[in-house]
């Protein structure tokens, strides 16, 4: 079989240390030779082995048909295969579009900004100054009214419309700002980095000053940006945090680890942050913990509010599991995807596929875990994409304010499961948790 490189990853991220596991050998690079690594790896790695459907592997023609195949759907929405360049790519942070995520907003049958990457060209307005942000109104893309399109669910017909993710596709997009006045803006799709931290801030509060920030993403650009977002808020002094996870479905559980020490502070500094527990074939790897880290600029809070949806996930939900038995946590918004669990991650050498099966499962310093249903809010509220991260007549910023000055919600409210229907540029395969090496062939 195929040779493998090894990396670690976690659908919560991340192992402290990088494992080397025996290597699946091959010198065949053919997708059919991929496909029996993956076999292979899946009977002797996968968390569920158990539970895996019974197939022949000489009925799939590549490792992406088999891996469909064979994840226990009771339970397994991620384990995934990719290309290796992409999935690289997305982990670094290198990105390839508009930089843009469209929601449907069904109360006003409009379609509207609902995130943009500050080094989008549609961020600025060409002459440095505001461009455009959360919350504008789509009109029109490439001459076609876009709300139709969102209603009916057709993702077909709007990747039709905006085109590949491939940089040189030009898209004509008509606005309408938060002022009413319609804008035009032909823009061309590009490679750039993103911005895992969307924004941080302060707000003041009758509590006292709290802290405000929205992330998107754990990738390993996030270090350095969440580095500066907490040495600003450790500045100001902030006594509690709004924390905005909502879009937030996963990445490198290094980077899980590095913003939990910065909330909970030196207190936790080398104690158990999560503890990972593989299948019965892998028991020598149970009980592998990851220790929250010693790092510049902790804020040693007492209280967290995490705004949620149900693309919370992985690793945002580790933060959650993980900081709840050191200190009080409150979510705002739906209640997240639901993923305990983690995962290793193998790379062919011939660096073409991606293999990323989960492989444990995690729980917290005080054995909590197995939350597959997921963390329900304390007040469920409907994500409102009319309005600004930080404008506070945002439906969730606004709750989780009330919440931090009256030590409770406003009420709790009836909940109905009405997602806002968003359209995103960026690939489904941050809905792990990783920790991510970089490559090295195991000889």
């Amino acid at each position: 079989m195929k040779k493998l490189l090894s990396i670690v990853v976690i659908v919560v991220i991340g192992l402290t240390a990088c494992k080397k596991e025996t290597p699946i050998t091959n010198t065949d690079t053919s997708a059919t030779k991929a496909r029996d690594a993956l076999y292979s790896l899946m009977n002797d790695w996968y968390l569920w082995y158990k539970n895996m459907p019974v197939v022949t592997a000489n009925d799939y023609k590549d490792p992406y048909e088999l891996m469909d195949a064979l994840r226990y759907k009771k339970l397994d929405r991620w384990s995934f295969v990719s290309d290796y360049n992409e999935f690289m790519a997305t982990m670094s942070g290198t990105f390839v579009g508009h930089g843009i995520r469209l929601g449907y907003d069904a109360a006003n049958n409009n379609v509207r900004i609902v995130t943009i990457y500050s080094n989008s060209p549609l961020y600025t307005n060409g002459n440095g100054g505001p461009g455009v942000r959360r919350g504008w109104i789509i009109k029109k893309l490439n001459g076609t009214d876009l709300a139709p399109i969102f209603a009916s669910g057709n993702s077909t017909a709007y990747n039709n419309l905006i085109g590949a993710s491939s940089a040189g596709i030009t898209n004509t997009f008509v606005f309408t700002t938060p002022r009413g006045n319609d804008t035009t803006a032909v823009t061309t799709k590009k490679s750039f980095q993103v911005n895992s931290v969307m924004l941080f801030d302060t707000v003041k509060l009758k509590s006292g000053l709290a802290g405000h920030i929205v992330f998107d993403a754990f990738i390993e650009p996030s270090s350095d940006e969440l580095n500066q977002a907490f040495a600003f808020l450790k500045a100001q002094n902030v006594q509690d945090l709004i924390l905005d996870l909502r879009y937030n479905s996963g990445g490198i559980l290094d980077v899980a680890t590095q913003l939990s020490s910065y909330i909970a502070g030196t207190s936790v500094f080398g104690t158990p942050f999560i503890t990972s527990s593989y299948n019965d074939k892998k028991a020598a790897s149970n009980n592998s913990t990851i220790n929250f880290t010693s790092i510049n600029s902790p804020l040693n809070l007492s209280r967290l509010v995490v705004i949620t949806t149900r693309e919370t996930a992985s690793a945002s939900e580790e933060v959650i599991n993980g900081l709840r038995s050191h200190l009080t946590v409150t979510t705002i918004g739906d209640t997240t995807n639901g993923k305990p669990t983690g995962m290793n991650v193998w790379a062919t050498n011939d660096s073409k596929y991606i293999f990323a099966p989960v492989t444990f499962e995690l729980v917290n310093s005080a054995g909590q875990g197995g939350y597959y249903a997921g963390f329900a809010p304390a007040k469920y509220v409907k994500d409102d994409i009319t309005h600004d991260f930080k404008d506070k007549n945002e439906s969730c910023y606004k709750e989780a304010i009330y919440f931090l000055e009256h030590g409770s919600v406003s009420t709790k409210g009836t909940y109905i499961y009405d997602p806002v229907r968003t359209y995103s540029e960026r690939p489904s395969m941050l809905n792990n948790a990783f920790k991510i090496y970089k490559p090295q062939v195991i000889k």
